[in-house]
Formats: C-alpha cells, sequence, structure tokens
C-alpha cells in the first residue's frame, strides 16, 4: 500500500563528510531500497550493520510477502496446511487480529482480493468493479475466519491474508530491535515515510520530520513539522495514489473494508504517532483513512495513547488540520 513520504529535517551530509564533531562521527547512516520503496537509517554507532540489515530484510521479505511466491505467507494463501509460521508471521497475525478488534473491522488484512481487483495489489485487476463483483468479493474477506494453532494456520480456503498494509511498519520495528540488540539508544528508522525514533538526532536534539502536504498536482512540499520523542509514526494518504475509472470516478487506493469500495472521503491524510511499534501506527492510520475524519475522532476519543495529524477537506475545499 502507498504511503507518503515523510521527509527527515536532517542535515544527513554531516553524518558523513564532517569531522568536526566526535558526536557526528559516531552516527552512521545507511540507505537502500527495500519493499517496492527506500529506506534510510540513522544511529549511534560507528559499526556498519549493513549485512545483518540485509539479511533481515531477506528473511522478512521471505516470510511476509505476497510477491514472493515462495514466501510463507504466499504459502499459507496457497493453502498449504502443512507451513509452519516463524517469528515474523505469527507478530503480524497477532497485531492484526488485536487491531481489527480494536477497529471493528475497518482494518482488515484479509482484503487483498478486493484491493488487487481495483488494481492496488500484487494480483489482477478487474476494470470497472460493479456493485455485484463488489459484493461477491467481500465474501471472501473476514479476519475472525482465521485462526493460529501451534505456528499453523487454519482458514478458509478462499480467505488471504495480507500485510501490505503494515508491513513497513513491521520492517522499521524488527530493524529498530534489531540496532536495539546491539545496544543501540539513538537512532531513527525510515522505510517508506514510516518511522521509529529513539533517543536524539546527532545534533543532541529529538528527531524532527516533516508532513507533507496533500498536494493533488504532484508537487511536494511541507508545512508541517513534528518532533518524535521516542515515537514511531506512520502516515496514509489518498490524494496521490489513485485511479480514474471509465465514469471518471476517483478510486482510491485505500478500501473500505465495511463496504468493500474505494471511495474518497473528507480525510486526506493521516499521521499517527505512539511510544510504541510503527507496525501499530501503520495499521491504525490504515484504518483511519477508512473510517474517515469523524468515526476517526470518536475512535481517538477513548485512544489518550495515539496522537494524530489528521489533514482534510471541507465543504469549500479549504485544507485544515485536526491534532489531538
Amino acid at each position: 500500500m502507498y504511503k507518503q513520504y515523510i521527509s527527515l529535517l536532517l542535515l544527513v551530509s554531516i553524518l558523513v563528510t564532517s569531522c568536526k564533531s566526535k558526536e557526528k562521527e559516531e552516527y552512521s547512516k545507511l540507505r537502500g531500497d527495500i519493499f517496492g520503496t527506500t529506506y534510510s537509517i540513522i544511529y549511534e554507532d560507528s559499526k556498519n550493520y549493513q549485512e545483518e540489515i540485509n539479511t533481515i530484510f531477506n528473511d522478512f521479505n521471505n516470510s511476509l510477502s505476497t510477491y514472493i511466491p515462495s514466501s510463507i505467507v504466499s504459502k499459507v494463501n496457497q493453502n498449504d496446511s502443512t507451513v509452519v509460521v516463524d517469528m515474523y508471521f505469527i507478530e503480524a497475525f497477532n497485531k492484526a487480529k488485536r487491531i481489527y478488534k480494536e477497529t471493528d473491522g475497518f482494518f482488515d488484512p484479509t482484503i487483498g482480493k478486493l484491493i488487487n481487483a481495483y488494481g492496488f495489489g500484487s494480483g489482477k485487476e478487474k476494470k470497472d468493479l460493479t456493485q455485484a463483483e463488489v459484493d461477491s468479493l467481500k465474501n471472501l474477506m473476514g479476519f475472525e475466519k482465521i485462526v493460529l494453532v501451534e505456528n499453523k494456520v487454519l482458514k478458509p480456503n478462499e480467505i488471504e491474508f495480507n500485510v501490505n498494509a503494515y508491513a513497513k511498519g513491521l520492517g522499521v520495528d524488527v530493524v529498530g530491535r534489531f540496532l536495539e540488540s546491539k545496544g543501540i539508544k539513538n537512532y531513527l528508522v525510515e522505510i517508506g515515510g514510516e518511522i521509529r525514533a529513539r533517543g536524539n538526532s546527532p545534533r543532541g536534539t529529538l528527531w524532527k520530520v516533516a508532513i507533507d502536504d496533500p498536494n493533488t498536482d504532484g508537487s511536494r512540499s511541507q508545512s508541517r513539522t513534528i518532533e518524535l520523542d521516542n515515537q514511531s509514526m506512520a502516515t496514509s494518504g489518498n490524494y496521490r495514489k489513485f485511479k480514474v475509472n471509465s465514469n471518471g470516478e476517483k478510486v482510491v487506493h485505500t478500501v473500505n473494508p465495511k463496504t468493500g469500495l474505494a471511495q474518497e472521503n473528507n480525510l486526506l491524510s493521516a499521521s499517527v504517532l505512539i511510544q510504541g511499534d510503527c507496525a501499530d501506527v501503520d495499521a491504525y492510520a490504515t484504518a483511519f483513512m477508512a473510517m474517515g475524519l469523524e468515526e476517526t475522532k470518536v475512535f481517538l476519543a477513548n485512544r489518550p495513547d495515539l496522537k494524530v495529524v489528521l489533514l482534510y477537506a471541507n465543504k469549500e475545499g479549504e485544507i485544515l488540520e485536526f491534532a489531538n
């Protein structure tokens, strides 16, 4: 699933070129491509952990990538009942089950076939879905129908499990925990805009990031910044990645599991922060985009642990902000 990119407000060149500060010399920066996007990892340690992180990414993909036919999740979706799942799959499954319940099904990782049909997944797209086709695909959903017993998945054959909506966040967490296992307290891990930040930046201050403005013309600008105080942050938005059907209607990449429809609402982007795992806020951000502004506000009233910046459009088309 597309996630709008978060711009790191860091003079990253100082991490590589400056010899004026001992603190800056002790920070390392790794960059590359993964999960169909880019990653940036900055941490306070002179040792290069690129090889170990590459192994983590490889193992993670072999577990949870729906784009790899031999991955664990692909075999599960192929109804291979002999597959024993690994720790990555177990964590992804347990988080999804919890957040599925908390959001009353607005976050549903069994929605993959609808995502594919709308043209935003790894499967075959079907142009101009009819209501009857949407209803038929909805019958192939329902995370409550999947259970995990002794590290094996039990499910109806037609149900698929898809972690694409929060895989980047989970990947961020896995790398962050690896750095913590090495005794690293100051770091930032970012994959495709999803972030886990701990401790301080090379400047000795909290990590500072900027949220993209919801520009629909393809341009990039940022007018809002946030400091991350040992927090994770994820952002989901519908204003860039969308299609237009033959009737001239916008089809967005966030599908509402309740209706099965990929319709735009007035919520343009949702940035969610928590002093916990990035996978959690990645999933919540996806759910909020499906809920829309008002239902999200109701949900947040009972979740003081979740901090948000919600960008939405009023009836006059003005871009407004809700933050708690």
